[in-house]
């Protein structure tokens, strides 16, 4: 399999997205070829830093370098020869399986488009998976569409079933709408008509989900708009941040706690590895001809070996192909439910 890194996009330079590819590399066979995507002159210094010399490696120059505060839409059109568009390239070009980038979200999600939407898939999702209590969930969407319409829900809900299949494990994955509340009568009209869709669906549609049944184990798949998702997943992501932080002041107030903490130490690391959004090296933009994985901005080595793993996986188990045959299922199943019915 081939992957496309955008080396250039993320917040600490080219040397830790290229050390991400090397502990890739050294832990994944199955890969056959990295193709690094960026500037040669910045590329090769860092291939020299890293001690990365791998026949599987490749680098594809690319000139620019779309930055956190190139417009999403302008910067893809203006900035043609970065290294985000050159990666994205690779992808529908069918030079790569599937593409990484830690630049700039809302560029990724725009420059993605060129690889068309899977058929019958109206609105592609940015997937996050996120730690329950004793497992994990999948969000989606969490950014890509801020403005939905119900039969994008339904949609993103039959991804999502197929992503906790496939990716997660999980034989039979409990879906829900996100609400404000479980009961029947809350929500507003979106998440009503949504609501009604999946439940005619071939799914474990449990109906409404709230905000305080998200860690708590008792859902799977949350289907939500962009903008609440994306509210959900950052909110998330500040609050695991905050606990650890907090938990650390308070365990070293004294020299007793600093005695428990110590014994406790290992069970307070596992925690900790549980809460860190590195662990899954990202989302992925589910919904298109071809694998998009966004790994966060701020990605260390470890993140980036993560990213790549998940585009691994992705193809290994051609998600794809099995999303376009479930949603032309779905669309039919849909079809004459809602006045604007879901395209086939």
């Amino acid at each position: 399999m081939r992957i496309a890194v955008d080396v250039m996009g993320g917040d600490h330079g080219c040397a830790v997205v290229i050390g991400g590819v090397k502990l890739a590399l050294q832990a994944d066979p199955r890969i056959t070829s990295l193709l690094l995507v960026g500037q040669e002159d910045k590329i090769r210094p860092a291939l020299a830093a890293t001690g990365l010399n791998d026949r599987r490696t490749q680098i594809v120059h690319a000139s620019e370098v779309l930055t956190m505060d190139d417009s999403p839409v302008e910067g893809i059109r203006r900035k043609k020869d970065s290294s985000m568009v050159r990666a994205i390239d690779l992808v529908r070009d069918a030079k790569a399986d599937a593409v990484i980038s830690p630049g700039n979200t809302g560029a990724l999600v725009a420059g993605s488009m060129k690889l068309r939407r899977l058929e019958g898939v109206e609105r592609p999702a940015i997937t996050v998976r996120m730690p329950s209590r004793t497992g994990d969930f999948v969000l989606l969407d969490a950014g890509a569409n801020p403005v939905c319409e119900p039969q994008h829900l339904a949609q993103f809900a039959v991804m999502g079933d197929i992503y906790a299949r496939e990716i997660l494990g999980i034989a039979k994955p409990r879906v829900g709408v996100l609400s404000n509340g479980s009961e029947e009568s809350k929500g507003n009209d979106l998440t009503r008509e949504a609501a009604r869709l999946c439940a005619l669906l071939d799914l474990n549609f449990i109906g409404y989900v709230e905000g305080f049944d998200l860690f708590n184990d008792t859902v799977d798949v949350v289907v939500a708009d962009g903008f609440t998702g994306n509210v959900v997943l950052k909110t998330a992501e500040s609050l695991s941040s905050a606990m650890i932080k907090m938990l650390k002041a308070e365990l070293t107030a004294n020299p007793l706690r600093k005695f428990g903490a110590l014994l406790s130490q290992g069970a307070f690391r596992s925690l900790k590895r549980r809460l860190d959004p590195e662990v899954h090296g990202g989302a992925v933009l589910l919904g298109l001809n071809g694998n998009v994985i966004k790994a966060h901005g701020s990605s260390r080595e470890r993140a980036i070996m993560g990213a790549i793993r998940v585009a691994a996986e992705e193809v290994q188990h051609g998600l794809n192909e099995i999303i376009s045959r479930q949603i032309a299922v779905a669309n039919q199943r849909l079809a004459g439910q809602t006045a604007t019915t879901v395209s086939i």
